[in-house]
């Protein structure tokens, strides 16, 4: 069963996904049908893009898709070098903060620029990614199951096979419906946003939103560290 801890990282969690779904939104609906978070739409798209099929773009697929291995790797390999050996580590919460400046940053530049030349939607595109990349190993130290904060289909298999009705006792079926529900309320967000305002706009929201989530999981983190002493 969920503690009073865990639900304080599964709080910060939520958030980040949330802004997952911002950036997304963004992404796809100011940069040119992209996926910055959801690398699975990215791979098919991509396999669109091959085909020639849709008008997808290829490339801008195929950025996304690299700079999200790219995030990943090099978060990994600084998180590794850093481990302090207790749950959300210093250096994943240090990942968390700096992408949420990085994003807030290309918001500040994008709203400087005005209307993006197409060089620099893939250099945001790029960089969204990076941070997505980083954003989903950064969080696996709140070890907590099926809150990738980038991606809801294995939570949605695990919510469906351990619910009642499949035979299962549905534990944790609350925070996994959760994590449904927050990436679907940041796209919502994130497409009002850049429908009412701009692509910009929304990478504000999603950076802040980036911002809240560390800061709650650095607050659990105290917290724990607090009890524990």
């Amino acid at each position: 069963m969920t503690d009073q801890r865990d639900r304080r990282y599964v709080a910060g969690l939520l958030v980040l996904t949330v802004a997952t779904g911002v950036v997304d939104a963004v992404s796809y609906l100011a940069l040119d049908q992209v996926f910055t978070g959801n690398m699975t739409g990215n791979v098919l798209f991509v396999g669109f893009g091959v085909a020639g099929a849709g008008g997808v773009p290829l490339l801008n697929n195929a950025v996304a898709l690299g700079s999200f291995a790219v995030g990943a790797t090099l978060c990994g390999a600084f998180l590794r070098r850093r481990d302090d050996g207790v749950r959300m580590p210093r250096a994943g919460l240090l990942a968390l903060g700096g992408g949420a400046v990085l994003v807030l940053a290309d918001a500040s530049l994008w709203l400087a620029a005005g209307d993006l030349p197409r060089g620099w939607v893939l250099v945001v595109t790029a960089a969204l990614a990076v941070v997505m990349g980083g954003q989903a190993v950064a969080v696996r130290g709140a070890r907590v199951q099926d809150l990738s904060t980038v991606v809801v289909t294995t939570t949605l298999v695990n919510l469906a096979l351990r619910s009642p009705l499949a035979g299962g006792t549905g534990e944790g079926s609350a925070r996994r419906a959760g994590a449904v529900l927050a990436m679907g309320t940041g796209a919502a967000v994130g497409a009002v946003v850049v429908r009412s305002w701009s692509g910009a706009a929304g990478l504000l929201v999603a950076g802040s939103l980036m911002a809240v989530g560390a800061a709650t999981l650095a607050w659990a983190r105290h917290r724990e560290g607090a009890v524990a002493a």
